[in-house]
């Protein structure tokens, strides 16, 4: 009985994939403002290339 009293008090686990999750949400961010960025960067040297 104290051994499962002591797993559901226990917190640890919840915490690493709440720490896991927001780590996900923060590349994923990464990622897509990369990317956005990325384009914009990719036509402006077209855009550059074509005048020349």
């Amino acid at each position: 009985m104290k051994l499962v009293s002591r797993f559901l008090k226990n917190e640890s686990g919840a915490t690493a994939i709440e720490y896991g999750l927001i780590a996900a949400l923060i590349s994923v961010a990464i990622i897509g403002g990369a990317t956005v960025v990325g384009t914009g960067v990719n036509n402006t040297f077209t855009n550059v290339s074509g005048k020349l």
